[in-house]
């Protein structure tokens, strides 16, 4: 257990740093019968800046809003708190930036896989009224009964007036043309975003690179699918199309991938590559949790 830690967060003991952000900070906690969660709280810098607390409840609104098998279910928040806090339910996974960091690409199977997951998700995510706005590797958890999409920190809903361009918010390599000129963001947008996801997924780059231009690559270019598989580059080529209307539903881009698995796959899930970095990470979680005090009652 690192020192410099929060001792407790509302109910729940801290275990560990999970990671952090430009708007909050993610800790292992556990509550007091020992099941694990994933606590969001604020920066303690952001405080004090009214925006950032109403920021914050909207996530907690939207991921309250978010139900289904590829999103990570919300167990508890408390928004109005000295220093707000979301927890949700502890998800057994890595990243996919992880796994394609230390292990390389996905297979093409498993690619395919991720995709119809992250098409499942969307789905949930849209019929709640929601946009994600934020899909990207880092936000892709890959668990051993399929990928999650975490982190609800700048979805919006789909009725809310369009953000200025001088707050524009969201990864520059995964966004949107509309998104990325501080146009109104719908549904499709995330289709995009999901097109992004995947091209990295199978072949270890953003489609329009990375770096200061990359806004005007996503705007004015063409992404590299050279890489790509052939079973999913035309699908991905109709994701990544510069205009909303002319790209997938996410109910078809799940059709199209459900069709690739059933005509060219079987049903192996996760990758082996996943699946050993899930074992370690379990042995981490196993030697951590060991050394937890009782959690019956607060530390005094």
């Amino acid at each position: 257990m690192q020192s410099d830690l929060p001792q407790m967060i509302g109910p729940y003991r801290m275990v560990a740093r999970l990671g952090s952000g430009g708007m909050g900070e993610v800790f292992l906690g556990a509550s007091p019968s020992r099941r694990l969660v994933a606590v969001k709280v604020i920066r303690s810098e952001l405080l004090d800046d009214p925006r950032w607390r109403a920021r914050f409840r909207r996530e907690v609104t939207s991921a309250q809003a978010v139900s289904g098998f590829y999103t990570a279910p919300v167990v508890d928040a408390d928004p109005d708190a000295d220093r707000p806090w979301l927890a949700t339910q502890y998800i057994r996974g890595v990243s996919l930036s992880k796994v394609v960091s230390e292990k390389g690409p996905l297979r093409e199977q498993a690619a395919c896989h991720l995709g119809a997951g992250l098409a499942e998700a969307l789905i949930a995510i849209h019929r709640a009224g929601i946009v994600h706005r934020d899909l990207k590797p880092s936000n892709v958890l890959l668990a051993a009964d399929g990928p999650r999409v975490i982190d609800f920190g700048i979805a919006r809903p789909l009725d809310a007036l369009p953000l200025s361009r001088t707050e524009i918010l969201g990864t520059p390599a995964y966004m949107s043309p509309e998104q990325a000129l501080g146009e109104p963001v719908q549904p499709k947008s995330d289709v995009f975003s999901l097109g992004s996801t995947l091209v990295f997924a199978a072949t270890g780059a953003a489609p329009f690179g990375t770096g200061h231009k990359v806004r005007a690559r996503i705007v004015h270019g063409e992404p590299d699918l050279t890489r790509l598989p052939d079973p999913m580059r035309g699908l991905v080529t109709r994701c990544l199309v510069k205009e909303p209307e002319e790209r997938p539903t996410p109910e078809q881009v799940l059709v199209a991938l459900s069709t690739l698995l059933d005509a060219h796959y079987g049903e192996e899930w996760p990758p082996v590559d996943v699946e050993q970095l899930i074992g370690v990470q379990e042995q981490t979680l196993v030697e951590i949790t060991a050394e937890l005090p009782t959690l019956r009652e607060p530390p005094s």
